[in-house]
């Protein structure tokens, strides 16, 4: 039998609360318990509803042993003493004691005992096998996976797998370090757990227990459906803003997504928090219209609290608890909430758009007229979910990516020779810059008095440490790769160029250089307005010039003037670029200025093949068009000459440059190799990544 969960009001320590409780009543089974013998908790010992009639009746049978080890004589004279009446009665009491007994006995043998729940891992394990692998783009193959949970948690015996057991120790008010759960790898302070002998793993009570569908108070209209999500990005629990991965509760007519541990807090109907208001708040008893104070926004599928004081504050169930002072990713200086903003036109520094002064935001108290929407503030990533109130701030070191050693001659950190300053006069398409891999096509660079090592002068600049405005956590500039290549997670593109990684241990994000160097606000030359990060990431925005959607690793910029919107994959092209067999440099040029009549001067097919019309690079003397990946390859920013280390594979493949007269055949798609590089593994040549995957 499949469980509904659903909230009802209940009384806790005299405090009204609304707990969650499964829907249907079944008849429940007897299960023995483990005790968790973990040394920062104390123990309880097992406890079984007979175990009270157990003592009972070993105090009964010491005290009848002490009391057939009395003297002989004293029991004789006793007996002899008492009467026939005494006699009688003590018999009567008797049969009644025994009687009383045998009906406590039955009783206890008919008590509900908790009920076996099936182990999520056997859950998970048949919830898996509809995954699908899913060809994100043509940079990468992805699988995601997300599947709807048909098994009931409960376990009887026509159940496949096995069982658990639940945990118990005294003070579970903290997460310890072992306190993560198997089933979502989620650290949650306060509950409880269940343990499988057999995966030798533990489990939340809520994952363990957790139903295929559940009711919440905000969204009681329909259901939210159990899911089993592998690889998914831009999901986030409505309730604590946390990441949403593997075991979630979702709705996909509202797009919410919950923790499954989250779901099933119990929420209480009264808040008191000064911290944000003076008076008591109080659940409102269904979901309307109201402008929440804090966020200044009506969103219906938050639970709503209201103050029935003399004033009429209305706030969020996720707005009461806001941090009131955080560092953000869009700004250089520390930013605190307030209630509300002095009179005057105010824009918000995340989204761009009016900030109305009536209702709360977060403001800096060092640059004046900069403000940001409560919830713009609080985005996953804007901010890094750390509290700033009453920690003492700490200056940032800046570190120079070089030491100046001559005059126009550095040292890079990086690299032990010298390097000298130098103006491009002639193209050479053989030289490419170590940082992003890309030829150097004009402007100044510096090269190496030794080697072959080049540097863009902007490339060369870069810092070391790093603010970015797409990701909350500071980055920190690296050289190499451990795996010789990786995805940016900005363009989705491949790189084995500098990059900059996450400082925080527990991020895996990593930005290539190109993307890295975009900042708000961008002068694209294909553009006439400022272009920003204005965009929510949850908005699916189509790339004017080749037409992809945003998505995980794949961010826009917009512009606030005009309905314009570029993908970093286009926007962080070389506006210009040369052709080794042709004297002007050629212009990026968006796909709707492409005509039926422009050929590739490299492929010889037509630029714009059924409808496609991507961008382009066009010569404007003369009209010589190439495609973006004839010009600059299918992977631009990998570079010749470094051995990488795919994904799935313990083999590691030497990119080559393709500059022999006989292109090499691919060992793959029998295909020759027809763009700038190929990889090599002994005897077997390869054209692609993809055709090295499969």
């Amino acid at each position: 039998m499949n469980l509904v969960g659903e909230f009802h009001k209940v009384e806790i320590n005299g405090k009204p609360y609304l707990t969650y409780f499964f829907k249907k009543r079944i008849k429940k089974k007897k299960i023995p318990y483990l005790i968790f013998n973990n040394p920062r908790y104390p123990v309880l010992q097992p406890h079984s509803p007979n175990s009270s009639d157990q003592e009972n009746s070993s105090d009964e049978a010491n005290s009848s042993d002490q009391e057939n080890s009395s003297d002989e004589a004293n029991s004789s004279d006793q007996e002899n003493s008492s009467d026939e009446a005494n006699s009688s009665e003590q018999e009567k009491s008797s049969d009644e004691s025994n009687s009383a007994d045998e009906e406590a006995t039955d009783s206890d043998d008919d008590l509900p005992l908790e009920p076996l729940f099936l182990c999520p891992s056997v859950r998970i394990q048949e919830t898996s096998g509809s995954h699908e692998t899913l060809f994100f783009d043509r940079w990468r193959v992805r699988t995601e996976g997300f599947s709807m949970f048909t098994t009931s948690p409960l376990f009887d015996n026509d159940s496949y797998g096995h069982h658990v057991f639940p945990l118990f120790w005294c003070n579970n008010k903290e997460a310890g370090p072992q306190g993560e759960c198997s089933a979502c790898s989620f650290q949650t302070p306060g509950t409880d757990y269940y343990f499988c002998v057999a995966c030798d793993k533990r489990y939340h009570k809520e994952c363990v227990e957790s139903p295929v569908e559940i009711y919440y108070p905000c969204h009681l209209k329909h259901p939210l459906k159990l899911y089993l999500s592998e690889d998914r990005s831009n999901q986030y629990c409505l309730l604590c803003r946390g990441k949403a991965d593997i075991m979630v509760y979702h709705c996909s007519r509202s797009d919410v997504y919950m923790h499954v541990v989250c779901a099933q807090k119990t929420i209480p109907i009264f808040i008191d928090h000064p911290k944000r208001h003076d008076h008591t708040l109080t659940l409102f008893p269904r979901q309307a219209s109201l402008t929440c104070n804090i966020c200044g926004l009506i969103n219906k599928l938050h639970l709503t609290y209201v103050c029935r004081s003399i004033c009429d504050f209305v706030a969020h169930s996720d707005c009461i608890f806001i941090p009131q002072t955080i560092r953000i990713s869009r700004h250089h200086h520390r930013i605190s909430f307030v209630s509300s903003l002095p009179l005057g036109g105010w824009s918000c520094g995340v989204c761009r758009r009016e900030v109305d002064c009536d209702y709360g935001a977060y403001t800096c108290d060092v640059c004046r007229g900069y403000a940001v929407h409560t919830r713009c503030a609080l985005r996953y990533d804007v901010w890094d979910g750390i509290e700033l109130e009453g920690i003492p701030e700490e200056e940032d070191e800046d570190v120079d990516p070089f030491e100046m050693v001559a005059d126009q001659v550095i040292l890079y950190f990086s690299h032990g020779h010298p390097l000298s300053f130098e103006t491009s006069r002639i193209f050479d398409e053989n030289k490419l810059c170590q940082a992003c891999a890309l030829p150097i096509y004009e402007g100044h660079f510096y090269d190496c008095l030794e080697c072959d090592f080049i540097l863009h002068e902007a490339c060369a600049s870069a810092p070391r440490k790093k603010i970015y405005p797409l990701h909350p956590h500071p980055l920190k500039l690296e050289t190499v790769h451990p795996q010789g290549f990786f995805y940016c997670r900005v363009c989705g593109r491949r790189s084995n160029g500098f990059f900059y990684r996450c400082s925080n241990g527990d991020c895996d994000y990593q930005v290539d250089l190109r993307c890295a160097m975009v900042s708000e606000p961008f002068n694209y030359h294909g553009h006439r307005h400022p272009l920003f990060l204005a965009l929510d990431p949850k908005e699916k925005a189509m790339c004017n010039l080749c037409k992809s959607t945003s998505s995980y690793d794949r961010k826009v910029l917009n512009c606030l003037e005009c309905d314009y919107i570029i993908c970093f994959e286009c926007a962080t092209l070389p506006y210009k670029a040369m052709y080794k067999h042709h004297k002007d440099y050629l212009t990026f040029s968006h796909g709707n200025e492409v005509s039926e009549s422009d050929w590739c001067e490299l492929c010889e097919g037509q630029v714009a093949v059924g409808g496609n019309k991507e961008g382009f690079y066009k010569c404007n003397s003369c009209g010589v068009t190439l495609h973006v990946d004839c010009l600059l390859g299918e992977d631009p920013y990998l570079k010749p000459g470094v051995t990488i280390k795919p994904a799935g594979t313990e083999v590691w493949f030497r990119i080559l440059r393709n500059i022999s007269s006989s292109r090499p055949v691919c060992t793959t798609c029998t295909d020759r190799c027809q763009y700038r590089i190929y990889f090599q593994n002994e005897a077997n040549v390869y054209c692609s990544l993809l055709c090295i995957i499969y």
